[in-house]
């Protein structure tokens, strides 16, 4: 069943009329125009809100819950993916998966935040948000990958690096660290999409890719919008105004030089279409993917260290 967002109601009310007239049409009324009129009705308005949305709605968008998780991109463009678990210090981290597979016949290493599409799911991946040990991990699968030349893939999606107190105390900032001085130390080329939120040092520690990629609709920060405003105006309130002067929309990053492509979504966003978005993923990984690897290891490194060393120093 399809999910609505706040500001898509008048869609939401032309699809609703839709449906009634579909149930009517199949219980033998002549109503087919009548039906074709309201789709285009339906496609118009929803084409018309898409092509304006505010940094609030984006955000909305972008934390909408049947956009494509980390599991969906597995299932449309990985094969034989083996899973790795564990960091060998602590735990298993579920938020943070990562493995090995294939990618258009190529071996490739994957890995990134999972939120879960049902309640259980949900719970059991803590909601995309890693604690150290999913870092740890991370760290893991990359020294893993440059040893034996495979390329990374990073699929980000996070409200941010998990705020426990046991998360905390086992380290998180330093396993934030250290997961994203391991994506500058790759002598492989990785590729980094940010495919709905990438909140804070929870995305940046996987996102450090020689190729950062960004969903049209998705946001990229160093702190949520709700959280900006009540530090900056002590009221939580005030979260739209903060996504507007936080310039967090992949149009802003683009022109900021903090990522290098922008992934046009299908009207009405991802999940509206979740197929032709994931196989159009494919496609935008691949071509990243062939344009780095006649690099060496040196060339690699020097390219993704200067892409990060230029933000904020060329004019925008």
């Amino acid at each position: 069943m399809r999910s609505y967002l706040d500001f898509e109601k008048p869609v939401a009310e032309l699809d609703s009329k839709i449906d009634e007239l579909r149930v009517l049409a199949a219980s033998g009324s002549d109503i087919g125009e009548e039906i074709s009129r309201i789709e285009d009705k339906a496609a118009q308005a929803l084409a018309d809100l898409y092509a304006n949305l505010t940094p609030w709605q984006k955000t909305l968008v972008a934390r909408h819950p049947q956009r494509p998780h980390f599991t969906d991109f597995i299932a449309g463009l990985i094969t034989e993916f083996t899973p790795l678990a564990g960091d060998r210090k602590f735990a298993e981290d579920e938020a943070l998966v990562g493995g090995f597979g294939r990618f258009r016949g190529e071996s490739i290493c994957v890995m990134g935040q999972e939120k879960g599409a049902s309640t259980d799911s949900r719970i059991k991946h803590n909601f995309g948000m890693a604690r150290p040990e999913g870092y740890r991990k991370a760290v893991r699968l990359m020294e893993m990958a440059d040893r034996f030349g495979i390329p990374v893939l990073s699929i980000v999606d996070s409200a941010g690096a998990y705020p426990g107190i046991g998360a905390e105390e086992r380290g998180q900032a330093e396993a934030i660290a250290r997961s994203t001085d391991a994506c500058l130390s790759l002598g492989v080329p990785n590729v980094a999409i940010i495919t709905g939120e990438g909140m804070s040092g929870g995305a940046i520690a996987i996102t450090t890719a020689n190729r950062v990629l960004m969903y049209e609709h998705a946001i990229y920060s160093v702190i949520s919008p709700e959280a900006a405003s009540s530090i900056l105006w002590r009221d939580g309130t005030k979260a739209q105004e903060a996504a507007t002067n936080m310039k967090i929309t992949a149009q802003d990053m683009l022109r900021f030089g903090v990522i290098d492509q922008i992934l046009k979504e299908p009207v009405g966003g991802a999940h509206r279409d979740p197929a032709i978005m994931i196989a159009n993923t494919g496609d935008a990984i691949s071509q990243a993917l062939g344009e780095l690897k006649q690099m060496d290891a040196d060339a690699i490194r020097r390219q993704r260290r200067q892409k990060f060393l230029d933000i904020g120093r060329k004019p925008f």
